[in-house]
């Protein structure tokens, strides 16, 4: 694929990149984090000053990338003059072996950003690639493979990002954009018609109510809030057996947006999926993702 070069990656007509903005505070701290007090003084001590220096980004492994940016914005706060060529965008599969971007800068600045890039690049790129094994294993079933907030602290804008390459859909991002009602907050409120009356006559036209519920019992009760004018817009079913989740389904009747969750795993999805749920959550997308591997390779 010969793409020019270019200073913004391509994510692909539903896929928005991040802005820089958001990206760049990261990438920066990490390479402070990096730098430390002097610097890299192994590049300063080895490398001509003024040498340029062309590498390639390369998959070491066959995966679903992202983080394409993070890299760029590494290379470009040492050196504002470096050239970054994407040759394979986030979104994208690439195979084992694959070239990613290409990249020219001055040497010792790619050298000392060489980690960083390559840690965020194979981070994200390993979270999107999870993420697309599980959207590939419900595929057909008209379910969704979301995120949850279980993310890296300082990562989630990125990480929620990485979800989206894989084909995934993002969860709240905080606790300030969705009401999520768990087990404590039932218990601290006395019970589920009682929190959720506190909650639909908190929450704002614009936000959504979810209740977790751990049995059907529970569950009949938001069903009968719902119906009571009160009732959320979307119901968790936290570690339901196959048999009760295929009967929540029943008992909903399609009025409310139905989420599994708890016990997800690659070799439980699919069955999950097949009960008639909507979405099926999952916090190892974020928290139990292998690194992709990636190199830079000179």
């Amino acid at each position: 694929m010969n793409r020019p070069l270019a200073h913004t990656v391509n994510a692909g007509p539903l896929l928005a990149a991040l802005p820089d903005l958001l990206v760049d505070p990261v990438v920066r701290a990490a390479l402070t984090e990096d730098l430390g007090r002097a610097g890299d003084i192994t590049a300063a001590a080895c490398v001509p000053a003024g040498q340029r220096l062309s590498a390639r980004f390369a998959a070491r492994h066959a995966g679903r990338i992202a983080g394409l940016d993070c890299a760029r914005l590494a290379i470009a706060a040492l050196d504002p003059t470096a050239r970054f060529a994407v040759r394979i965008a986030d979104g994208e599969d690439a195979p084992a072996g694959a070239v990613l971007a290409e990249v020219e800068a001055d040497a010792r600045a790619l050298l000392s950003a060489e980690r960083v890039a390559l840690n965020l690049l194979g981070r994200l790129s390993g979270v999107a690639t999870l993420t697309n094994a599980y959207v590939r294993a419900v595929e057909g079933t008209g379910a969704r493979i979301t995120c949850t907030r279980k993310t890296t602290p300082g990562l989630r804008a990125l990480e929620k990002y990485a979800v989206r390459c894989g084909g995934g859909i993002n969860h709240r991002y905080g606790l300030d954009d969705a009401i999520l009602i768990k087990d404590n907050h039932i218990a601290a409120s006395g019970g589920v018609a009682p929190v959720l009356q506190r909650a639909r006559a908190a929450a704002g036209h614009l936000v959504k109510i979810e209740i977790e519920v751990d049995t059907l019992a529970q569950l009949d009760e938001a069903l009968a809030a719902q119906d009571a004018g009160f009732g959320p817009d979307v119901i968790l079913l936290d570690n339901f057996s196959l048999d009760d989740l295929r009967l929540a389904v029943i008992r909903a009747k399609r009025k409310v947006v139905l989420e599994a969750s708890g016990g997800v795993t690659l070799e439980t999805v699919r069955a999950i999926a097949e009960t008639g749920v909507d979405v099926i959550s999952s916090g190892a997308l974020t928290h139990s993702a292998p690194v992709l591997d990636i190199g830079l390779d000179v």
